[in-house]
């Protein structure tokens, strides 16, 4: 076994690294920018008079950022080459994902936006499987920030159940030409605000509580009617999470996308590679916070000796360290894993481990910033450390992308053998742990 992270990503930590010095600081240092970043930053980024939304100067930024990384090169590196990409793995996206949080905060990489100068950019890959001939144009249209779609698949009442949305399009004819009408509600479509569509899930056939029936149709963000109803102020802010009501919405035939009657794989499409990237990002998030609160012990010297020296400070930071150093080592082992399968045997023999990394990454994330804040002291509470930010925004994570309850289901599921490769196996035979 060789544990070393791959040459070729290794050279291109040191590339990035060079790139975000020579370009990416100098912006974040430009005309105040650093005011996104240090003690100002969240009432830089929101624009508390508006909704609450981003201000149009903080989201002008993260875009001149991406502007630099697709010039360079870096943003597209996890597309196919086709796409002007790197056929980035999914290792070497952990990689540098992991690499950027344990740099703190910065223009680098801020996932309160899903901001990188590397992408992950799903919806190019979504767009290339289940886009239709006349449709495929949208995938160029995309990369140039024209096609920009919010995800429209929670609803107020329901939540992580998708199989029982009140969202509903029937059929209808207008000008003899086929299509449907929608009506119905949604919460938390992240980036409404700046959206050219909304991918609508929708009930089209079947009964609440079946998979199969929902379809997902491409409605245009200024329809007049989608009725924003409110931004939902959160932890964390500024928001672009708007509940909206859609009400006699009609799109045509060629609007469906995806498979008709099976959207809700769309939804499954790129879930292990976000869980795993994100995973990875609270565990670099994480291991800055435990290398800040070291660091901060060894300077700290309050009754004549430094911090370091007391064992209430060491303990904790050894559990935290010695976690933070075994999620990232199964980070890394499934994300390569990934590499070796296909996406069907990776949502049947990997799924648990995913879902393993990514709550754990999360819960250890928000221990992590909140033992950096209590070894800080006051300054650790204070908005002049990252700390607060670091906590408030990854304790995002242990709900979105699948709560934290939902991961633990799913590994539950494959240890249990309801699920994964163990499904349907008698209950009297041994369990293979490691079956794969």
């Amino acid at each position: 076994m060789d544990f070393n992270i791959p040459q070729d990503i290794a050279d291109y930590l040191v590339v990035l690294d060079n790139f975000i010095e020579e370009k990416i600081k100098p912006l974040e240092q430009k005309d105040d920018n650093i005011r996104f970043f240090d003690h100002r930053r969240e009432w830089a980024r929101t624009d508390f008079d508006n909704d609450g939304l981003p201000r149009p100067e903080w989201e002008d930024l993260l875009r001149q950022a991406r502007q630099l990384a697709d010039e360079a090169g870096h943003l597209r590196y996890a597309l196919p080459k086709e796409f002007g990409g790197q056929d980035g793995t999914n290792l070497g996206m952990a990689i540098i994902r992991e690499h950027f949080a344990r740099k703190g905060l910065g223009l680098h990489n801020d996932l309160q936006n899903e901001h990188s100068i590397v992408g992950n950019m799903p919806q190019i890959l979504m767009l290339r499987d289940f886009a239709r001939p006349e449709q495929k144009h949208l995938i160029q249209d995309a990369l140039d920030g024209k096609f920009r779609a919010t995800f429209g698949l929670t609803e107020p009442h329901h939540g992580s159940d998708a199989t029982h949305m009140e969202t509903r399009a029937v059929r209808e004819k207008r000008d003899g030409v086929d299509g449907w009408l929608i009506n119905g509600e949604k919460m938390w479509i992240t980036g409404m605000h700046h959206a050219s569509h909304m991918m609508c899930f929708c009930r089209t056939s079947g009964e609440d509580g079946d998979a199969k029936g929902i379809s997902c149709l491409l409605v245009p963000a200024d329809d007049p009617g989608i009725e924003i109803e409110e931004y939902m102020w959160t932890f964390n802010m500024p928001t672009d999470h708007p509940r909206l009501t859609i009400r006699n919405v009609w799109v045509p035939e060629s609007a469906l996308f995806g498979p008709p009657e099976g959207g809700l794989a769309l939804a499954q499409h790129f879930v292990h590679e976000n869980r795993i990237r994100q995973a990875a990002s609270s565990c670099g998030a994480a291991m800055y916070c435990i290398t800040e609160a070291i660091n901060y012990a060894n300077e700290r010297r309050p009754f004549g000796k430094a911090l370091a020296h007391n064992q209430a400070i060491q303990f904790p930071l050894v559990e935290l360290s010695t976690q933070a150093e075994m999620l990232r080592l199964l980070i890394f082992k499934t994300a390569w894993e990934m590499d070796q399968m296909s996406k069907p045997d990776v949502a049947i023999y990997l799924s648990d481990k995913v879902s393993m990394c990514n709550y754990y990454a999360n819960r250890l994330c928000c221990d992590a910033a909140d033992r950096a804040m209590q070894v800080h002291g006051g300054m650790g509470y204070s908005r002049h450390k990252p700390f607060e930010h670091i906590y408030r925004h990854h304790r995002r994570y242990r709900i979105t992308e699948g709560s934290e309850e939902i991961q633990m289901r799913k590994v539950a599921g494959h240890l249990f053998g309801f699920m994964g490769p163990n499904k349907g196996k008698n209950r009297n035979e041994p369990f293979d742990f490691a079956v794969r």
